[in-house]
């Protein structure tokens, strides 16, 4: 196997930029948190990592500077119910998790698949969007691998160390699969690579490629899904409980009042990917 790491100047610009979104005001009396108690790291504020280019999951707008996407969405909705404001700081997804450990923010909401080894080390909320791992090809490519098998000979890209970087490891290792791999830290990197036919195949998660095949005239296909047994949740320090016990019961609130199916609809082409995961 050969693996091409490939980092951008965009992203190395735009890591760590903080941007706040609006949500409610504090109330009055709240103490590091809400008045129920919840244990936040500035007083009134739910602070959040993400990085901000994973749509339609978390984007910016087209001026450059307005974060969009359903994690977004989420975020606002459940700091007002927690009665906080929000404040999104955009994050390398390689260091995003460092972030949780050293207190840079409260959670991370941005994609993150609840997996064994995870839980071992950090905290989770319920799971709040269902997810699978697919392959995705050019209409006009003569591969149309319908396995990770199939894969073998061609140059695949994911993103690095996601989910999809896993399962290709994995894959890789114990099969010894002759493939070119093009690893690159923006998803975005990899759509834009198989659309210069520069790679063959990527492996991605539905929730993206959702995103890419919904556009109008868009080159690309889905030829497998090759896993489809993962759910998201919201991400936190072990220990903090207060938070997540805050965080569940307001999930539980926005499913129950059509919230997160709205914003569902809104960003996955008037399709509902949260329902089946409760």
């Amino acid at each position: 196997m050969i693996r091409i790491k490939t980092m951008t100047l965009w992203f190395l610009v735009m890591a760590g930029l903080i941007v706040t979104a609006a949500g409610c005001r504090e109330k009055p009396g709240a103490e590091s948190g809400t008045e129920s108690g919840t244990s936040t790291l500035k007083e009134g504020v739910l602070s959040v990592g993400m990085e901000i280019g994973y749509p339609p999951m978390e984007f910016y707008d087209e001026d450059g500077k307005t974060p969009l996407g359903f994690d977004v969405d989420m975020a606002k909705a459940l700091a007002e119910k927690l009665g906080l404001q929000l404040e999104l700081i955009d994050t390398a997804w390689d260091g995003i998790f460092a972030g949780v450990d050293t207190s840079k923010y409260d959670c991370i909401i941005s994609s993150v698949t609840l997996t064994e080894d995870r839980q071992t080390q950090y905290a989770f909320t319920k799971p709040y969007l269902a997810n699978s791992q697919l392959l995705v090809v050019r209409k006009d490519s003569a591969n149309k691998p319908a396995s990770l098998d199939a894969v073998q000979g061609l140059r695949l890209t994911y993103q690095a160390e996601t989910t999809s970087d896993t399962l290709a490891t994995q894959w890789i290792e114990s099969t010894g699969a002759g493939v070119k791999v093009f690893e690159y830290d923006k998803v975005m990197n990899c759509f834009d690579e198989l659309t210069l036919n520069r790679v063959d195949v990527i492996l991605v998660d539905s929730v993206v490629a959702a995103e890419y095949l919904s556009k109008p005239d868009n080159p690309y296909e889905i030829t497998a899904e090759v896993s489809n047994d993962e759910v998201l949740a919201i991400c936190l320090k072990k220990d903090n409980t207060a938070l997540v016990d805050a965080l569940n019961t307001a999930l539980d609130e926005l499913y129950a009042d059509g919230t997160l199916e709205a914003i569902s609809q809104k960003f996955f082409n008037r399709t509902d990917v949260v329902s089946s995961v409760r």
